[in-house]
């Protein structure tokens, strides 16, 4: 693999010199609050095989192709879905001399100091300097945080601008959101997941004085207008206005999105590569893809390129 990728990944190894935490200061001119320049994306949720990663590539393929400059870090190294996606990319790129966009990337690896000061003190490091290497050259960074809860996790989510948190259609994913009265379907408390973004919160304000937009998507919706489907939208649309989130549209359960993560690529790349041939479905679904991106209301190039002063 380039070194492209070599020099972009951070695992913490003993003994070393831990350097001090990134400052974040925001900038409102940028739209960027917890990193200056910078709108910054966390793709984050408790539970695995929500279509996280999945649809972190798909935004940071969107919003290249659309011109932003974007960093991605990937914050769930040990599995490294995102860091595998972008080798596989770059590969293809370079054994094809094709255009296919790709993010400056770096994967933050979890500490396995002794102690938790000093596993805190080394992630808080590992974080900080992905974060300074790439945030200069970048308009949106996009973090994909793991599926658990952990202090490296926890951390990530309190650079966000934009939290979008990605759930299955079902009870099994909304119970980490919040606790449902299994007769009335009224929600009862937030739960685990929504507590810690509430804790998120709280610590971005007492640290920067900023917020973040909490935006929860709804991924593999089947097409049939089921009552399972109808229920949880009703108890999404309740619980949003308890605990503060939006929801966006999310992505249908389409086999394409599974099937184009080995090659390296999205849907929004098979006009141009040309291996596959579009049709309804794939057409639908790139529509899915863009809608999101609309839903995150990122300030429009022209305004990120003057206020940089790239103008």
């Amino acid at each position: 693999m380039q070194d492209l990728f070599n020099k972009h990944t951070v695992k913490m190894k003993r003994p070393m010199s831990v350097a001090a935490a990134f400052d974040p200061r925001s900038n409102p001119q940028r739209g960027g609050g917890a990193i200056a320049g910078c709108h910054v994306i966390v793709f984050g949720n408790e539970k695995g095989g929500s279509g996280k990663s999945t649809t972190a590539m798909h935004v940071i393929v969107g919003l290249l192709r659309e011109g932003y400059r974007v960093g991605s870090i990937d914050l769930d190294a040990r599995q490294g879905t995102l860091t595998r996606y972008f080798e596989r990319r770059l590969e293809r790129r370079n054994a094809r001399s094709s255009d296919l966009p790709c993010p400056n990337h770096r994967a933050v690896f979890r500490s396995d100091a002794a102690t938790k000061a000093e596993m805190e003190a080394e992630e808080r490091a590992a974080l900080g300097a992905a974060i300074e290497a790439l945030a200069p050259e970048a308009d949106v960074l996009v973090i994909d945080a793991p599926g658990s809860d952990n202090y490296l996790s926890r951390l990530g989510h309190s650079y966000a601008d934009t939290l979008i948190t990605p759930m299955n259609d079902s009870f099994i994913d909304l119970d980490l959101l919040a606790t449902i009265d299994p007769e009335t379907l009224a929600v009862i408390k937030p739960s685990v997941y929504s507590e810690l973004v509430w804790e998120t919160r709280k610590q971005r304000m007492i640290r920067d004085r900023g917020s973040i937009d909490w935006i929860v998507m709804r991924n593999r919706l089947g097409h049939i207008d089921a009552r399972n489907k109808r229920d949880i939208a009703a108890i999404l649309a309740q619980l949003g206005k308890r605990i503060g989130f939006r929801q966006a549209p999310g992505f249908g359960e389409r086999v394409i999105f599974r099937e184009l993560y080995l090659k390296g690529l999205t849907l929004l790349d098979l006009v141009e590569d040309g291996e596959i041939t579009l049709n309804m479905s794939h057409i639908a679904a790139r529509q899915e893809v863009r809608s999101l991106i609309d839903q995150i209301n990122l300030p429009p190039l022209s305004e990120i390129a003057q206020s940089s002063g790239q103008l």
